[in-house]
């Protein structure tokens, strides 16, 4: 079962997002990126060109961890200083959120 099999880890900070991508393992996740920051550098684009290089993540799931990241950046972008990680993570519980509060 692909689904849940890679994860979005991510920094949720006052002058940036980033993003980073696990692969879960049981309990636990392994990284397999870098974090990438948003808007310092294309989170996004980034994120793409490293997902384009693992043959062995089918497309459909890189798709959906794409668009997460759209997601993911549009809120922080939006309305990302009146989140607390706490409310963040409860609007995207697909993902993993580290950060201050």
């Amino acid at each position: 079962n692909q689904v849940n099999k890679f994860v979005l880890k991510v920094l949720w900070l006052d002058k940036s997002v980033a993003i980073a991508l696990d692969q879960r393992a049981g309990n636990t996740t392994h990284p397999l990126t870098e974090y990438f920051f948003w808007p310092r550098k294309d989170a996004w684009e980034e994120l793409k060109n490293q997902l384009d290089t693992y043959s062995w993540i089918p497309p459909n799931e890189a798709i959906v961890l794409l668009n997460q990241t759209t997601d993911i950046i549009n809120c922080w972008q939006e309305e990302g200083k009146q989140y607390s990680v706490k409310k963040i993570q409860e609007k995207f519980t697909q993902c993993l959120f580290v950060g201050h509060d």
